[in-house]
Formats: structure tokens, sequence, C-alpha cells
């Protein structure tokens, strides 16, 4: 599903911030990946989403090499990905019902799939009775909660979230990661960048942890298990 080789990463100052980085993500799984601010985490998350090129080393994606896909090809590549931020990143001038069903306008899905598929969707991460509001009338939590519908709106293989609950706060940020908890059991495979110590000891999930961009840790636990 997300497979590095022997990956590298290094920027035109020279600064190595990913060095000789192995793992593999199954189909299916949940994991978090930790760090501190730096460490290299969104590094990694940008090489999966092929905002970076690893300047040795390789990544499967799905089965297929992406370490040299053509500019072309990146797009189709996105579509297996839903993909979530800290931020939320929703359009202002877009209700609820029209942010979750924009995804859907990107990969030309049929006006009658968009019309069955997002009230589905907005049912299950609990915002069925929100589909007319737009961000701006919505909480933190209400805005995530869209920002997932939207990732998941076209029934992506894998899910990657890039500190989903940072804006949160604690009660909020458990519910979101517990409605990322039921996307996995449906099937998605799941990563998450976080800081969030208490979630992650919590979850007791699968931990890749990275630090000065070396992988030191990759097992199931919390944050402070055993290295």
């Amino acid at each position: 599903m997300i497979e590095f080789r022997n990956v590298s990463k290094t920027y035109s100052t020279g600064s190595e911030v990913i060095h000789n980085a192995n793992f593999k993500i199954e189909k299916g799984e949940f994991a978090f990946l930790i760090g501190a601010s730096g460490s290299g985490k969104s590094t990694i998350i940008k090489l999966i989403l092929k905002e970076e090129n690893p300047t040795s080393g390789k990544i499967i994606i799905n089965g297929k090499d992406t370490t040299n896909l053509k500019p072309s090809k990146i797009p189709y590549l996105r579509r297996s990905m839903g993909i979530v931020f800290q931020d939320f990143r929703l359009l202002p001038d877009r209700n609820v019902y029209e942010n979750v069903a924009f995804a859907m306008h990107v990969v030309k899905a049929t006006p009658r799939h968009i019309k069955r598929q997002v009230p589905m969707v907005l049912s299950q991460v609990g915002l069925a009775d929100k589909a007319k509001k737009f961000p701006n009338e919505l909480s933190g939590g209400e805005q995530q909660r869209v920002a997932l519908a939207r990732a998941i709106v076209n029934n992506p293989s894998m899910l990657i979230a890039d500190e989903p609950t940072g804006n949160l706060d604690p009660n909020t940020a458990w519910d979101i990661m517990e409605l990322l908890n039921e996307i996995n059991l449906r099937g998605t495979t799941v990563l998450v960048a976080t800081h969030a110590k208490d979630i992650v000891d919590r979850m007791n999930k699968r931990v890749i942890q990275i630090d000065g961009g070396n992988i030191i840790r990759d097992k199931k636990g919390g944050y402070d298990s055993e290295i």
C-alpha cells in the first residue's frame, strides 16, 4: 500500500531531512507517524503525496513505483488518497454539501452519483443536518468532519491525515480520532502524522517514530513505549 525503500531526501541547501527510510504500511493498516517539529514527518507526507521527490531510494504506492512518476500522472495517484490537514482547507463560499461535492466534481463524478454519495458520507461523519451550513457557521470539530467527509467521499484506498487534531480541543480531537478509526475499520488504510501524545497512547496502534530524519522506532504501542 505504502512502501519506502531506502528513501533519502536532501534539499538544495545540502541538509538531509530523511535518511535511508524503510517502512511498509499494508492495506487496511492504521499507523501513526510521530516526531518533533523538524524531525521529517511533513517531508514523508509530501513524499507520499508526490509534492516532493526523493533524492534516492524508491517509493511504492498501491504496488506502483511512484519515484519517477510523470507530473501528468500525479493527479491520478492522488485520487487513490484522501487527505486531511490541520487547517481544514474548506472553501469559504460554499456550504458543507458543496464542499464535499467539490471533490467529486474534480473526478468528474455524475450528478446522480454525487447526489447519492454526499448525503451518505455526511451522515457517516455526523453532519447530515449541517449540509446547508457554511464553514464560518461551524465549530472547529465540525469543520474537520467536513474535511474528513470530503477526503473519503470518493472511496480512496488510503487516508493521509497531517496533524488532523492540531486545532481542536481534547474532546473534539478524540471524536475525530474515533471517526478515523471507524473509517479504518471499513477497510481504508490510515496514516496519521501527529504530535498528540495522549491520542497515540490511547489508540495503541502502530507507531513509526522519526527523529532527525531517521526512523528510530516502528512498532505497536503508545508514544513512550520502549524503542
